[in-house]
C-alpha cells in the first residue's frame, strides 16, 4: 500500500481529545503503555524525529538501520516506526507476517521517494532500454518506496543507502555499462563523481516530461539520474558555504551527500548521517563545525556536544516537515489504538511487491558482508 492509497482508505485525523491533553499527560500515558506491553512494543526512532518523540524511541538510527532492528526484535509485536511512511514499508517488508507495523500519522512522507513512482520508473526503463539495451542496471536510494525497490529487485539490481552508495555504484558497475540511480540526483551525482565518472557523462532522466535531458553523445551517458532530490538538504546553498568561510573561517563544513555537487564539492567533509555523528563525536573539544543537514538532529548534536562550536550551514533551514508530522499525539494515539485492539494505520506491503524488494536489499546487504 503506498501513501496515496493509504491515506484514501485510513482516517488521517487525530481525535479531538489529543489536542486538549497537556504534555505532561502524554507522556505519562506514553509510559505506562510502553511499560504495560515491554517487550511486546517496540519504537524505533528516526534521527530527525523530534525530541518530544525521541525521548520514548527505544532505539534511533537511518532508516535502514532502523527496519533491520525491527526484524531483529522478534519479541516485538507492535512496531510503531517514528519516521516516515517508506521507512516503515521496509521495516514491513523486512519482519514477519505476525508483526505489525504502525505509521502513528499517515502523512507522514517524504518528498524525495514521493518523486518517483512505479508508473513513471516502468516508463522510464522501457524508453531507456529502446535507447541504450540492456546495459543498464537500477538502484535505488532506500529512500524510496517498496515499489521501486521491488522494480529494482526485479531486474537485477539493488538498494543502496548514503553509507555504502560508493561500494554498490563500484559494484553496479561490474554487472552492467551503465546505471539507473533513483531517486535523488545528488546522492547519485556525488558518489559516481567520487569514483572517477566524469559530470559529462551522467545524464538526467526527468520523469515529468519522460525526457532524457543530456547535451552530447548519448553512447558515452555512464549514469542516468532519476531528477529527484530532498526538500531539504537541497536547500543548503553555495552562499551558505561562502558565508560561513567569510564569517567563520576555521570553521570546518560538514554536509550530507544529499546536498547539491556543488555545496558538497565546496565543503570539508561529506557523509551519511552516521559520518556526522561520528564525526562530531570525535572531534576534539573546542572544534568548530558547521552542519549541513536536517535541523532537528543539528539541534540534538548541538546539545549533545557543549564543548563544541557548532552550528547549522543554513540557519534559515526548517526541519524535516514531512517527518516532524509524527509527534507525541500521534504517537500517543497510535499506541492507545494497540491498547484498545483497534490499530490504525497498519503498513502491510503486499508480498508480491515484498518479494522483490528484499531480493534488492539483499544484493545490498552481502555486499555490505
Amino acid at each position: 500500500m503506498n501513501i496515496v492509497e493509504a491515506l484514501k482508505t485510513t482516517e488521517a485525523t487525530l481525535p479531538e481529545k489529543y489536542k486538549n491533553m497537556s504534555t505532561l499527560e502524554m507522556e505519562q500515558r506514553v509510559r505506562e503503555i510502553k511499560h504495560q506491553f515491554g517487550e511486546k512494543l517496540y519504537i524505533p526512532g528516526h534521527h530527525y524525529q523530534k525530541d518530544e518523540v525521541i525521548q520514548f524511541a527505544d532505539s534511533t538510527g537511518d532508516s535502514l538501520q532502523l527496519a533491520q532492528q525491527s526484524a531483529s526484535n522478534t519479541k516485538a509485536e507492535y512496531i510503531v516506526f517514528c519516521g516516515v511512511h517508506f521507512m516503515a514499508e521496509t521495516a514491513d517488508v523486512l519482519t514477519t507476517d505476525e508483526q505489525k507495523v504502525i505509521l502513528p500519522d499517515m502523512r507522514a512522507g517524504c518528498s524525495m521517494a514521493d518523486m518517483a513512482n512505479i508508473y513513471q520508473t516502468e516508463r522510464a526503463w522501457e524508453k531507456l532500454m529502446s535507447l541504450f539495451g540492456d546495459t543498464i542496471l537500477p538502484l535505488t536510494y532506500v529512500n524510496s518506496t517498496a515499489a521501486i525497490k521491488a522494480f529494482c529487485g526485479k531486474n537485477g539490481g539493488a538498494t543502496v543507502t548514503s553509507s555504502n552508495a560508493t561500494s554498490m555504484v563500484e559494484w553496479a558497475f561490474t554487472q552492467k555499462e551503465r546505471i539507473l540511480f533513483l531517486p535523488d540526483q545528488h546522492l547519485g551525482r556525488n558518489t559516481a563523481f567520487d569514483i572517477g565518472v566524469p559530470l559529462e557523462q551522467m545524464a538526467i532522466w526527468n520523469p515529468i516530461t519522460d525526457e532524457l535531458e543530456f547535451d552530447g553523445d548519448v553512447d558515452t551517458i555512464k549514469v542516468i539520474l532519476w531528477k529527484g532530490h530532498c526538500s531539504v538538504h537541497e536547500n543548503f546553498t553555495i552562499q551558505n558555504v561562502e558565508t560561513v568561510r567569510t564569517e567563520h573561517p576555521d570553521m570546518n563544513i560538514i554536509v550530507h551527500p544529499e546536498c547539491s555537487r556543488e555545496v558538497v564539492a565546496l565543503s570539508d567533509y561529506a557523509g551519511s548521517t552516521k559520518y556526522i555523528i561520528e564525526a562530531i563525536e570525535k572531534a576534539p573539544p573546542g572544534s568548530k563545525w558547521a552542519i549541513g543537514t536536517e535541523m532537528n538532529l543539528v539541534k540534538r548534536i548541538i546539545s549533545q556536544h557543549p564543548d563544541k562550536q557548532i552550528i547549522s550551514l543554513n540557519p534559515h533551514m526548517c526541519p524535516c516537515l514531512t517527518m516532524n508530522r509524527i509527534d507525541l499525539p500521534h504517537l500517543l494515539w497510535s499506541l492507545e489504538t494497540i491498547e484498545s485492539g483497534s490499530i490504525h494505520n497498519q503498513i502491510k506491503v503486499d508480498k508480491s511487491i515484498a518479494h522483490n524488494a528484499i531480493l534488492a536489499l539483499n544484493r545490498m546487504l552481502e555486499r555490505a558482508n
